[in-house]
């Protein structure tokens, strides 16, 4: 039953306006008594802008504040961008989850790799399947994508239908599993679709995206070309490019040898699931060395330049295992995330030094994205006919970009909106009604912790302008017991004129505390921060730059 006052309100808790860290709510009832379930738990990759973090997770205050509220959390699919915050963040709701078999055993493969990992019991949902979440009726659509089982999902419910696209695209030859469920979309557009909350990533790209099926040609070619050693990275979870990889060796006879503990974890997966039936077993990093070069293909992690993963290591010549040659071939049938270009032609860089040839998508199709271009969009818009289109996944500019694509086709209401918005779906014309608490966490080290503490910020100065630590012991009449201990950490020895610059704080913490009053001495506070604001001048004055300083002050 439907009560007058009833609502259909969407928030995008993460994902909006950025790429990476997706999580979306929806809600329904009344303003007091509404229910909600959760879409997806992802991550955003930090870069060096956040020094020391490792990951960046959505801030999940509203969920944890509506926890009696929340009926589940559904997974659509397993990409890290979309469930890699569920080891961390999931112990604070104990949200029920809902995924296909392959995201759960994906899943279960993270928590088993992770000491004292939580439990997560997962309720697995078959490809196409349908389940009811209190006043939600959610189905799932089979979308091509780069990993399997990706899922858009219909949301129904007494006010509407809801389509959440997921990550997807339009691919007719998707290599593994089936390809985006055309008949499914067109049904839900026949029925009458109110929304359409979808991906944005590709929206600024003409055309279409290039089908798996092409990539598998390209891999063989190269593969069966290669003179010598050949190896391939490209991101773990791309099943079908693993598949592709596999084929092509076998045709040309060669081992494939799995390097790097991503890439093992996923294959064991994939064959757990099915994806890799048909596929020769792999072979372990320890026979590498043992195959003639014409005989062996690696299958490499370290596609973005992540330093620890096996292709950096192979790249600095300094993997326990793994050595390339002159006139071997890399393939890398990938595309570096954005932020991770600098690192990704760093390897490269370390490849090429060493007379190692490196293909990359400039050159060949090696390489696919796993989104939807213009034509692709229009062509969801077409079948699906949405009242509302409400852009995720994305920048602002790829948000702009689809809602300009929408209008074109005649969309009759496009909704731009931000992380933290709660927006009225229905009853009546799409609006901003309130706020809803949202942000940013960090992963450091084994914490995590708000964007909003000082850590992060100290950090990035005290890598700008370096840290000054005084230390000095007062006595009882606010006397100097020895001459104070000055350490400069990332600061120049010498200003411009070659004088030293802990000559320089030394002078200025021994003038500062001699000016001060006899009585004011004998405050350790009153010292330590007069001590700071003088040495932090005259290091301005010296060096143009103002480094963090830390006074300590012992009373004797």
């Amino acid at each position: 039953m439907v009560r007058s006052s009833d609502e259909l309100v969407f928030a995008p808790l993460g994902g909006v306006g950025e790429i990476g860290m997706n999580l979306a709510v929806y809600g329904f009832g009344d303003e007091h008594r509404r229910q909600w379930i959760a879409v997806d738990f992802g991550v955003a990759f930090a870069d060096d802008a956040l020094p020391g973090v490792d990951l960046i997770m959505p801030d999940i205050r509203y969920l944890a504040e509506e926890r009696r509220n929340v009926l589940g959390l559904v997974l659509t699919h397993a990409h890290e961008d979309h469930f890699g915050a569920l080891l961390d963040l999931w112990p604070r709701l104990k949200l029920p989850v809902y995924a296909t078999p392959f995201t759960a055993a994906l899943l279960q493969a993270k928590l088993e790799g992770e000491p004292g990992a939580p439990e997560i019991p997962v309720n697995i949902v078959p490809l196409g399947g349908r389940f009811t979440l209190g006043p939600f009726d959610i189905e799932l659509v089979s979308m091509a994508h780069s990993i399997p089982e990706s899922n858009g999902l219909i949301i129904r419910t007494p006010l509407g239908s809801v389509l959440h696209s997921g990550d997807w695209k339009i691919d007719p030859t998707p290599v593994i599993g089936p390809p985006t469920d055309e008949a499914k979309l067109r049904a839900l557009g026949n029925a009458g679709c109110l929304a359409l909350i979808g991906d944005s990533t590709n929206a600024f790209r003409e055309g279409r995206s290039p089908s798996e099926a092409d990539v598998a040609k390209c891999l063989a070619e190269l593969v069966r070309s290669a003179p010598a050693r050949v190896a391939v990275t490209t991101f773990a979870s791309n099943v079908a490019r693993l598949r592709a990889v596999a084929q092509a060796a076998a045709t040309c006879e060669r081992e494939v040898v799995l390097i790097g503990r991503a890439m093992e974890r996923i294959a064991q997966v994939a064959r757990e699931t099915g994806y890799l039936d048909g596929i020769p077993d792999f072979r372990s990093v320890e026979v590498y060395g043992h195959l003639p070069p014409d005989k062996v293909l690696a299958l490499c992690t370290g596609s973005q330049g992540e330093p620890r993963a096996a292709l950096s290591r192979i790249a600095q010549d300094d993997h326990p295992e793994v050595a390339f040659s002159r006139g071997d071939r890399v393939i890398f049938s990938s595309r570096a995330i954005p932020g991770n270009e600098k690192a990704v032609t760093r390897v490269i860089n370390g490849l090429v030094d060493q007379g190692i040839e490196v293909i990359t998508d400039r050159t060949h199709l090696v390489h696919v994205s796993g989104h939807p271009r213009v034509d692709e969009l229009k062509d969801m818009l077409g079948w699906v006919r949405p009242q509302i289109l409400i852009p995720v996944h994305g920048e602002a500019l790829h948000m702009a970009e689809h809602a300009a694509v929408a209008r074109r086709a005649g969309i009759p209401k496009v909704v731009l909106c931000r992380d933290g918005e709660l927006l009225r779906l229905a009853p009546g014309d799409p609006a901003k009604i309130d706020e809803v608490p949202a942000g940013r966490l960090y992963k450091d080290g084994s914490l995590v912790v708000s964007a909003e503490e000082r850590t992060v910020a100290d950090r990035r100065r005290l890598g700008f302008a370096g840290m000054v630590s005084v230390a000095l012991a007062v006595s009882g009449r606010g006397e100097l017991i020895c001459d104070p201990h000055v350490r400069l950490i990332g600061i120049p020895e010498a200003d411009a004129l070659g004088h030293s610059i802990e000559d320089i704080a030394y002078d200025a913490a021994v003038e500062a505390f001699e000016s001060m009053p006899r009585g004011r001495r004998r405050d350790p506070e009153a010292v330590a921060e007069a001590l700071r604001q003088a040495i932090r001048a005259a290091l301005a004055a010296a060096w143009n730059k103002k480094p963090a300083c830390h006074v300590h002050v012992l009373e004797v």
